[in-house]
């Protein structure tokens, strides 16, 4: 028989061996770490909702999980929750787009103004970069500003002091001030504000604009820390609650996900700092038939979220940690459940009408 190039390969690396006969709780081979992290690293972490999973995790396994903003003294942790507190290193709520993570990094580090910076509802003011963070809103425009701008300097200083960047790629949907570009995480008048067509326009983001967003940030990292940065990022697999871009909500969410996978796997390739660790796959992969998601076929669930980080703590542990499926499980009902996150964009659902 004549060699072949698939000759001699690993069983990973044939759908039959690699997918249709594995367990999809047996998966593990999917990620081998590019790099490691050290427990004394300083690791901060923003993005979509899922990113929250790998953050709760990884102060589970006593990572050095930077924590910028923490609640104040007395407050419950609902209360906590509530207004983003301790849910990523900074409370800058979640983080859909590269773009609107670009914005924040030249907003905290080289003073750039977002256009409209505070919403206004019902005589409350609210950041409009975070509508989510405070429930009830601030009572004048300059409290919401002053909040703000400590906030920013936290960001900044994340920025400047941490030693590896999680993030996690969620959508390529959003809002943006049509006159400015400045991007938002949501849509104005969905959490505050007010909705006018001819000041505010939907964009979908392409392959080339997302890459190039997530490069720029790269970019002005180094200029401004003058030291290299381990990144690692990932895929939420969360589908779109809502789509704004006049196809099935299907076809944006696979669209949605197909450029941002696209977009991981080529900065990985490209970069020996950035790693790309597949929680999509993990969650998605057919072998799986959908068990990993709760009922409403886009919540994440319990088991399905303990799969993707035993993957990946099993891969990050230093002490070499191994975790069974099993004891995922079990772990888990010691924390919140999958769909226990705060994520403005599942408000989306309240308009379906």
């Amino acid at each position: 028989m004549t060699e072949s190039p698939y000759s001699g390969l690993e069983p990973r690396a044939f759908w039959s061996s690699g997918v249709a006969e594995k367990s999809p709780l047996a998966m593990d081979d999917l990620y081998h770490r590019k790099f490691g992290i050290r427990k004394s690293e300083a690791i901060a972490t923003a993005g979509s909702c899922f990113a929250q999973h790998i953050a709760r995790n990884l102060k589970g396994r006593s990572f050095n999980v930077m924590q910028m903003e923490p609640a104040p003294a007395g407050l419950s942790e609902q209360s906590a929750k509530d207004r983003s507190f301790g849910i990523y290193t900074c409370r800058f709520g979640n983080i859909y787009t590269p773009a609107q993570l670009l914005q924040l990094a030249r907003e905290a580090l080289d003073g750039l103004a977002p256009a409209e910076p505070i919403w206004e509802k019902n005589g409350r003011f609210y950041d409009a970069q975070r509508p989510g963070v405070e429930p009830n809103g601030w009572a004048t425009a300059e409290e919401a500003m002053l909040a703000r701008r400590f906030h920013l300097r936290n960001v900044a200083e994340m920025f400047m002091e941490m030693d590896v960047f999680v993030f996690t790629f969620g959508l390529t949907e959003a809002w943006i001030h049509r006159e400015t570009g400045t991007v938002y995480p949501t849509a104005p008048g969905n959490i505050a504000g007010a909705f006018d067509p001819e000041v505010y326009a939907f964009h979908n983001y392409t392959h080339s604009e997302t890459i190039d967003a997530f490069s720029s940030f790269l970019k002005l990292m180094r200029a401004h820390r003058g030291r290299r940065l381990k990144c690692i990022i990932t895929v939420s697999p969360v589908p779109l609650t809502a789509t704004a871009c006049g196809d099935h909500v299907l076809s944006a969410s696979t669209y949605s996900k197909s450029v941002l996978r696209g977009v991981c796997g080529e900065l990985s390739q490209r970069n020996k700092m950035i790693d790309y660790y597949p929680s999509y796959e993990l969650i998605t992969a057919p072998s799986s038939r959908g068990i990993f998601y709760e009922r409403n076929l886009r919540s994440v669930s319990a088991p399905g979220v303990e799969n993707a980080m035993r993957v990946f703590l099993n891969e990050h542990d230093p002490r070499g940690g191994a975790t069974t499926p099993q004891q995922a499980t079990k772990d888990h009902e010691r924390e919140q459940a999958g769909d226990d996150l705060v994520c403005e964009e599942i408000l989306l659902e309240a308009f379906n009408k």
